[in-house]
């Protein structure tokens, strides 16, 4: 795939997001009231299940058929010493995700959700599992505080990606719910950089410890990112530049995958801190996006509220994860199918009322 063929995609799979459908809105929020209960009563249930309505354009939505994508790719800046772990564990990790054996999988499992793996830049050679979907774009990002993560071309190419394998998975499964994770040595600190660049935040407030740095490295941490964006200047008008210079090829693939998700009509549940990355990425692309995405928790990392007051989502789940991999996400899902299934089968006072009329 060329860079401008790559550029194709991205542009239709934007134009192809609308906004949500305002009748099904109207209609499954006047039901909701209308069901035995008081109105609002169920809380955030009832929000997620109108907004699942608006996303399919019927007063009935269903949230029977879930995903949980994972995207692999590693970072060149772990060479400053940012990481509590060597880069080779992002490829034992997918071989994990791929045996099933993760975190991911047995919380996916749980909630019904198929999981799919996609390595787009895992450095570490390994020997690929059969059912690992490899979009490789280059193995690994540069180191962001002395050169560009990656080309432009190649980000366009890595989010192009996450949108190609995102649809093949979605239309597999006619996929309704889409949570988006991530494995990545070190990419905590692209997020951080990226959510620091979209939110406008000093480094120091969005930068934590990722999976267990001492205070002296979340430190030296801060001084590289502050040093990495001095360095490339990245302009926020400019998604694919930002993404080029400071990102990572996993968190273009979920912005990739967000984009894709959204086009098609499905719920897009954001995971954590890396994930969110993605969807400050994609939210740049389209704006539009915002309307299709729940943020499912919220992450242990300091950042992750400023990426939630950006977006303007409030997490559903606060249990003090700081894992990725999309786990979150995959917490999140029974949730939203209850809101589906409150429009489905609850029963409404007017209804109930009739019945006692006409007993017959």
């Amino acid at each position: 795939m060329t860079s401008s063929q790559a550029e194709k995609i991205i542009n239709d799979t934007i134009s192809s997001i609308k906004p949500l459908d305002g009748k099904s809105l109207e209609t499954a929020s006047k039901r909701m009231d209308a069901l035995l209960k008081p109105p609002g009563s169920l809380g955030r249930l009832e929000e997620l299940g109108i907004k699942l309505a608006g996303i399919q354009g019927t007063e009935h939505p269903k949230a029977d058929a879930k995903l949980s994508l994972i995207y692999a790719g590693d970072h060149g800046v772990t060479a400053e010493g940012v990481s509590a772990s060597p880069p080779f564990v992002t490829a034992v990790m997918v071989k994990a995700f791929c045996a099933g054996k993760a975190g991911i999988n047995v919380l996916a499992g749980k909630a019904g959700a198929e999981v799919k793996v996609i390595d787009v830049g895992v450095a570490t050679p390994y020997e690929e599992p059969a059912n690992l979907i490899v979009r490789r774009i280059r193995k690994g990002t540069g180191n962001i505080r002395v050169e560009e993560a990656m080309s432009r071309e190649e980000a366009l190419l890595a989010v192009a990606a996450g949108i190609q394998t995102a649809g093949d998975a979605i239309a597999e499964i006619g996929a309704n719910i889409v949570g988006i994770g991530e494995m990545g040595i070190g990419n905590t600190t692209s997020a951080a950089a990226l959510t620091a660049v979209f939110t406008g935040r000093d480094p120091a407030t969005v930068t934590g410890g990722g999976t267990g740095i001492g205070d002296a490295s979340v430190k030296r941490k801060i001084k590289i990112i502050k040093e990495a964006i001095k360095l490339h200047q990245p302009d926020t008008t400019d998604p694919i530049g930002v993404i080029s210079k400071i990102g990572g090829l996993e968190i273009a693939a979920m912005c990739g995958a967000m984009l894709a998700a959204a086009a098609r009509g499905a719920l897009v549940l954001i995971d954590g801190f890396i994930s969110g990355a993605g969807a400050l990425c994609a939210f740049a692309m389209a704006p539009v996006v915002r309307e299709r995405m729940v943020l499912s928790h919220l992450s242990a990392e300091p950042g992750h509220r400023a990426m939630a007051a950006k977006l303007e989502l409030k997490p559903l789940l606060d249990l003090g994860f700081r894992l990725g991999e999309g786990t979150g996400a995959a917490m999140a899902m029974p949730l939203v199918e209850a809101g589906a299934a409150l429009l489905e089968g609850m029963g409404t006072l007017e209804e109930e009322l009739v019945k006692l009329q006409d007993p017959s």
